[in-house]
């Protein structure tokens, strides 16, 4: 309760304000000893799942390797091809296995990109759909 120090000389108006400090305080206490008491909910759902069994590893695919060298010179997997038409005969072959192989091309650093935009041509041309540009420094150094 609040009263009035001093002499105001009006003594009938009394201040009626409550100190509401004390009652937050108690009100704070109780809700932090509400939440302490509370069992921590847990709403778990239980589910069924399918057991994963343990399948074999996929076979790697196979892999063509078409290197271009610097001077326009193609290699099949190693061996030299002498023009587009032997390369030509090469990839229709490929192109025509059910399981087509990958073709990984793998160009010299100095080559045009003319010779190598032919070879990709001539790959997307005859419809092999897995067709990729590999750089590896060690190999074209």
């Amino acid at each position: 309760m609040a009263m009035s120090v001093g002499n105001s000389g009006d003594e009938s108006g009394v201040m009626v304000e409550m100190n509401t400090t004390p009652l937050i305080d108690v009100m704070l206490v109780l809700l932090v000893m509400l939440i302490v008491t509370i069992p921590i909910q847990t709403h778990a759902v239980k589910l069924d799942m399918p057991v994963n069994k343990p399948s074999t590893p996929p076979e790697p695919p196979e892999v063509v390797e078409l290197q271009v060298d610097f001077d326009g010179t193609v290699l099949w997997n190693g061996n030299v091809v002498s023009n587009m038409g032997q390369l030509n005969g090469y990839l229709n072959t490929v192109a025509a296995q059910p399981k087509q192989p990958e073709i990984h091309i793998r160009p010299h650093k100095l080559v045009k990109y003319e010779y190598v935009a032919k070879v990709m041509a001539a790959v997307q041309r005859l419809g092999l759909k897995k067709m990729g540009l590999i750089n590896d420094s060690s190999i074209a150094s």
